[in-house]
């Protein structure tokens, strides 16, 4: 029986073993037209092993770069593209600088920290203020994301105030005053006439409705009056 630790090591293991053999035996066909047509049927083989990347522009010229590597950059095949060396497919990238920031609260992150820095250096005193509320209100939530409970104001006011060194104080429930651009551009009331609301002289149906219905009051009362002194019981009783 035969161990994968006592066969050649595998390149890619995203087209297992067999892929690798089918390239060890073009690499051993000496006529070129023999061995160009088997490199191309390997393509077409090699692409129905991923059939997801058919519709990537570069799928098949991927391909072919996968053919070469497989074969250690030792088959000598036409190819339709640019054959790729061993230095252009195994080249490390280089290294990128890891970001060196050390925030002094690592519980808030590194922004909070220039939000905070960038509000104890404004001159402006509104702005300061909705800085400084900004800032406490994201206290607020950052604490009850970490802790899954609410935290009271007194506590974000005294940790803010130990953060800036007394340079910026939290006031909860703190609305700040309309600017002058926001009074200049309200809404101007009109109270002309013709905009105020009627009096009570001008509800003229209302009045006759109330006389209509004293006057028919009055009539009716006296009907009444008659009634009775129409009826044959008071009669018999005067005679």
């Amino acid at each position: 029986m035969e161990y994968n630790t006592t066969r050649n090591h595998l390149i890619m293991k995203e087209y297992g073993r067999n892929i690798q053999k089918m390239i060890e035996y073009v690499l051993s066909i000496e006529d070129m037209d023999h061995r160009q047509r088997n490199a191309m049927s390997l393509i077409e083989l090699m692409g129905t092993l991923n059939p997801h990347l058919r519709n990537v522009e570069d799928f098949r010229h991927k391909l072919w770069d996968h053919l070469f590597l497989i074969s250690d950059f030792k088959l000598d095949v036409e190819s339709p593209y640019p054959i790729p060396t061993r230095e252009t497919l195994r080249a490390k990238p280089e290294r990128l600088p890891y970001p060196k920031k050390y925030p002094r609260n690592r519980h808030f992150g590194k922004n909070l920290e220039m939000v905070i820095d960038k509000a104890i250096n404004e001159e402006n005193p509104e702005k300061k203020e909705g800085f400084t509320q900004c800032v406490g209100n994201y206290m607020k939530l950052a604490y009850s994301n970490w802790h899954k409970e609410s935290v009271h104001d007194d506590a974000i006011k005294a940790e803010l105030n130990t953060i800036t060194d007394g340079k910026l104080e939290f006031q909860p429930g703190y609305t700040p005053p309309p600017s002058a651009a926001a009074i200049a551009n309200a809404p101007n009331f009109n109270t002309s006439a013709e905009f105020l609301p009627r009096t009570s002289n001008s509800g003229g149906g209302s009045n006759k409705r109330k006389s209509f219905q004293q006057n028919k009051f009055k009539n009716n009362s006296g009907k009444n009056s008659n009634k009775h002194s129409n009826n044959k019981y008071n009669k018999n009783r005067n005679k």
